[in-house]
């Protein structure tokens, strides 16, 4: 089977140096070739996933047409802001037959549409497109670390073909047909994640980490329940494995952010110093608009948002939920 992954950045380069252990060629496309230059020459992707070494037979390419030549697995490791621009690309030079397989937890700013919408307009309605998400920190899977994620597809066979592609002794998959609440908890857990950053970044506890998390649950399941979500995906590892996982581990970019902003560092100069995408300050901006379409009550969300764009303080955002009028817990 040939493999094509497009996008180098941290989670990219762990799935290739995965699929790597078990497939004899796997592609790795990047769109920056000074940087592929030296991914070449090294080996290592220092800028985002450092410490780890990319196998011999992971060919480095900054040619689409050539990463994309013949192959049968197209796995789409790009940036929500990116992926309609990068798909539009394929859409000519991709095998019609391949399985295409997103990986990316975010939702288009402007149309507020999940990836798979994305890809499935540039690519056309006959294309084979499932999801993957879970509860992956990328340097852990390209570690070996025991590690499960789910595979979501309206196409039964394409769900089996994922799962029989990632399933390893280290990765296990799991199948579901809830593509929406499988994109809708992997993007929106990156909003909660900032929250509980901040509260760490204030020096807050764990007793305000469990409330901000199981709230924040809360919040991004009435809302994927009322875009159509199954209310059991979250629950599961997109879900609530997804969300814990953002949330506690000191490596996340979105709990970072929010630790930084939390401690009193403006967004402009965190963003600058970090070269990788925080997809939970854009989806923040796509959260809102969708509570508002839909009339759901988000209100963790909605003082995330504050804190990013309307620059209320960590501390005034804290105070505005605790002083919420009391409710029932649904």
């Amino acid at each position: 089977m040939k493999i094509s992954i497009i996008g180098d950045g941290g989670w990219g380069t762990a799935l290739a140096v995965l699929l790597a252990n078990k497939f004899s060629r796997v592609t790795l496309w990047g769109a920056f070739p000074a940087y592929l230059k030296v991914l070449k020459r090294k080996r290592i992707n220092e800028k985002f996933l450092p410490g780890i070494i990319i196998p011999e037979n992971v060919d480095i390419l900054d040619d689409l047409a050539h990463a994309l030549e013949s192959a049968e697995l197209i796995v789409l490791a790009i940036p929500a802001q990116y992926m309609r621009k990068v798909t539009r690309k394929i859409k000519v030079k991709f095998n019609k037959r391949a399985e295409i397989v997103s990986v990316a937890k975010g939702l288009e700013p402007g149309s507020s549409k999940r990836m798979s919408e994305v890809i499935l307009e540039e690519l056309g309605k006959t294309a084979r497109v499932s999801v993957l998400s879970g509860p992956n920190i990328a340097y852990e899977v390209a570690c070996g670390i025991p590690s499960a994620a789910v595979c979501a597809s309206k196409n039964n066979q394409s769900v089996l073909n994922i799962q029989n592609v990632f399933m390893t002794p280290t990765f296990r998959i799991y199948a579901s047909n809830d593509v929406i609440g499988v994109e809708l908890a992997g993007a929106l857990k990156n909003i909660i994640a900032i929250a509980c950053g901040i509260s760490d970044g204030l020096g807050f506890g764990t007793n305000t980490k469990a409330a901000l998390l199981t709230r924040g649950l809360s919040e991004i399941m009435r809302l994927g329940i009322a875009m159509g979500a199954q209310k059991s995906t979250f629950s599961g590892l997109s879900g609530i494995g997804d969300l814990v996982t953002t949330c506690m581990n000191e490596k996340s970019r979105n709990r970072t952010l929010g630790e930084q902003l939390g401690k009193g560092k403006k967004l402009n100069n965190i963003l600058r110093s970090n070269p990788m995408v925080i997809e939970g300050v854009g989806t923040a901006k796509v959260a809102l608009k969708l509570s508002k379409k839909y009339g759901i009550i988000m209100p963790i969300s909605l003082e995330v948002y504050n804190v990013l764009y309307n620059v209320k303080s960590p501390r005034d955002a804290l105070r505005s939920l605790m002083n919420r009028q009391g409710k029932r817990e649904i």
